[in-house]
């Protein structure tokens, strides 16, 4: 079985581009050439490339991915294992991060920094076509799942106290 490099980047859901690059810098052989100057891929380059669309998908960088593939088949648990506490070190990082973030949101003073009004928040809801009446549906599902949150919310819009209970008193069915 021959391969083009479109058949190729297709049988492993990459882009022509992706596929020419990886033999571009060496991950990939270069092919043999057909009579019309086409590049014509092996049942080897095939499953090379879905190796490295594996490792790829792991999160190794394509220096790792060289190394892996170079490598005898043995040696791969050195590359994986770092590339783990990398991994494990970044979620880390990340939820650090996140800790901060939801600590700076809890004080009152950065919500009040934080100019979003009813009028924007309006305004994006439309541009995402949202109806007043989608609007109207998703402040009763809010009122009814999560009232405080929603109670909160209106108060972040900075919509005043009587309007917020308004919106609340309509939201949970109540009329008057």
């Amino acid at each position: 079985m021959t391969l083009t490099v479109t058949r190729l980047a297709r049988s492993c859901n990459l882009s022509r581009s992706t596929v020419l690059y990886y033999e571009s810098i060496g991950l990939l052989t270069r092919p043999r050439r057909s009579e019309g100057n086409y590049r014509v891929y092996a049942v080897r380059d095939l499953d090379r490339l879905r190796q490295i669309c594996l490792y790829r998908d792991a999160g190794l960088t394509l220096s790792d991915i060289r190394s892996l593939l170079d490598a005898p088949r043995n040696d791969a648990s050195g590359v994986l294992s770092r590339r783990l506490v990398e991994i494990s070190e970044a979620i880390e990082r990340m939820r650090e991060h996140q800790r901060a973030i939801a600590r700076l949101l809890n004080t009152k003073e950065l919500r009040k920094d934080c100019m979003i009004t009813k009028e924007k928040w309006t305004s994006i809801m439309s541009s995402a076509g949202f109806t007043n009446e989608d609007m109207q549906r998703w402040h009763k599902e809010f009122e009814k799942s999560a009232p405080a949150e929603h109670q909160e919310f209106l108060e972040f819009l900075h919509i005043p106290a009587d309007e917020v209970k308004s919106i609340r008193k309509w939201s949970a069915g109540s009329n008057t």
